[in-house]
């Protein structure tokens, strides 16, 4: 609980209608009208989908002492004190900070962005600081853990607000450092605002979000905001093998450059560290690799297939090395990690001849990155059978890129619902359609369905690639959301076929 002046202060340009008290007491902030309580400061912020000006009402009905808005509609004589600013989600960020007494200041902030692989270099690297004696927090996909408790979250990157509670809460609870995946959404509305990080990663930028951005371009000038908010002297890792990487680079200011590389090809790393890591031996398990850094190799054995989570890994090495630990202890540490749910997530029949994989991937360039690796890693006469669909309302123009992918790497697809929201689950597989050729494909609307045709689908040695939906619980639709497991389901699809098993994995 904060005074009102000490919130004021923080704020651009604003105008008061009626007299100010900074002397107020402040009990709790929020642009969420249903959570106002009496004596609370509501923000007013303009969403997509809805308006928070045309809830002011209910707020002040509720108790709201306070509403920080973009403009003033109606009577302003009910005795609460409204504050007209030019940016109501900036004034959200600076109000949250200040609240809850600037306590991102005194973290080690790691953000980590890019289209693909956020969740998994966050959380190997969250788990790899704790490991090594930092007691790190995480906020990110679907949740939040603060020491031993687990937060359930909506959104990859929280609003302002909430953003703010969760450091409040995990330093509350002994965190020195927070690792954070950082949305493009969150960047271009500003959730993070005012946070100064000491460190920033860039996983790589694909084709997604459009219907957001518009454009590539757009999309990247969006990621580039992060890189800008690095504290000097801080550090910025960046995959040296993405295209994009050297626009990163450019807006990281005086931070200190990490470029990592995979596999042999000649590379150099002008300005920063190069670090960089050669597969040894790989496998569906396993990926055993050696990494070079300041003329030193480290061999290290990673618990996740596939080269792009090789990058992956390589970036948690480089973030560690930046924030001063020892090599040898980083790898080590990150060699007894355990893989992320949902991410290349193997399910195994009790008999160990059926292998089905659930993984996260949801945009062109994650299905092709994952299909190449299972294509590397499965017996030369197996077969890759590929279950997944696309999100609705979301950029359409991926959909027949990804059915173009899994026509190309796949030896069966099967093409079905994935979040259909408020599109017609048919008309998603039709665009999905449009781009496979060389493949024959089923298609089924129900997703238990196509899990359980792809799973009979399977003779030994084949692997099925149930792609899309990853650590997810659920099956949104139709605007209701339903318990739904891909893990789950596919365990359930292989004990039914074999019914003399066990058990499965």
């Amino acid at each position: 609980m904060v005074t009102l002046g000490t919130l004021l202060e923080r704020l651009d340009a604003l105008s008061l209608d009626v007299g100010c008290r900074p002397e107020m007491r402040i009990e709790s902030i929020t642009s969420d009208s249903r959570e106002v309580v009496k004596g609370a400061l509501f923000i007013a912020v303009k969403g997509y989908m809805t308006d928070g000006h045309s809830f002011i009402g209910d707020a002040v009905a509720r108790g709201a002492a306070v509403v920080v808005c973009e403009e003033l509609s109606g009577s302003s004589d009910d005795g609460v004190l409204y504050i007209v600013v030019p940016d109501s989600r900036r004034a959200m960020a600076q109000i949250a900070k200040a609240f809850y007494n600037d306590v991102s200041d005194r973290l080690r902030i790691i953000g980590v962005t890019g289209t693909n692989g956020k969740t998994t270099t966050a959380r190997l690297m969250t788990t790899m600081m704790n490991d090594c004696g930092i007691k790190t927090g995480y906020i990110g996909t679907g949740l939040a853990l603060a020491g031993e408790e687990t937060i359930p979250l909506e959104r990859t990157t929280p609003e302002a607000e909430e953003l703010h509670r969760l450091f409040f809460m995990m330093a509350e609870r002994g965190c020195k450092a927070v690792v954070m995946e950082v949305s493009s959404h969150a960047l271009v509305l500003q959730r993070t605002y005012g946070i100064v990080f000491t460190g920033a990663v860039f996983t790589n930028l694909t084709q997604d979000h459009l219907d957001f951005h518009h454009t590539m371009e757009e999309y990247a000038a969006a990621k580039c905001m992060l890189f800008g908010a690095v504290a000097p002297g801080g550090y910025v890792v960046v995959n040296a093998d993405d295209p994009w990487a050297e626009l990163m680079e450019r807006n990281r200011g005086s931070a200190r450059l990490y470029c990592c590389t995979v596999g042999n090809r000649k590379f150099a790393c002008n300005e920063g560290k190069e670090i960089r890591a050669v597969v040894i031996e790989a496998d569906l398990q396993r990926t055993q690799v050696e990494v070079e850094v300041d003329g030193r190799s480290y061999n290290g054995i990673f618990k996740l297939p596939g080269l792009y989570n090789v990058m992956n890994m390589l970036e948690v090495f480089a973030s560690g090395v930046a924030m001063g630990l020892q090599p040898e202890q980083v790898i080590r540490r990150l060699s007894s990690v355990s893989p992320v749910e949902g991410r290349m997530e193997m399910v195994r029949d009790a008999t160990g001849d059926f292998c089905a994989v659930v993984d996260y991937a949801h945009t062109p360039d994650a299905l092709e990155k994952v299909i190449e690796a299972l294509n590397d890693l499965k017996p030369e006469e197996a077969e890759l059978i590929v279950v997944f669909g696309c999100g609705g309302n979301r950029d359409r123009k991926k959909r027949p890129k990804m059915g173009e992918i899994a026509s190309g790497g796949a030896g069966r697809i099967v093409i079905t619902s994935d979040n259909p929201r408020d599109e017609d689950p048919a008309s998603i597989m039709d665009h999905i359609a449009e781009g496979i050729s060389s493949a024959s494909y089923m298609r089924f609307s129900d997703r238990a369905e196509a899990i359980r045709c792809g799973v009979n689908l399977m003779k030994k040695g084949d692997i099925l690639l149930v792609a899309g939906k990853g650590h997810e619980t659920y099956q949104e639709s139709a605007g209701s959301r339903k318990y739904f497991s891909d893990r789950e389901t596919v365990k359930g699809a292989l004990l039914t076929r074999n019914k003399n098993c066990k058990g499965v994995e």
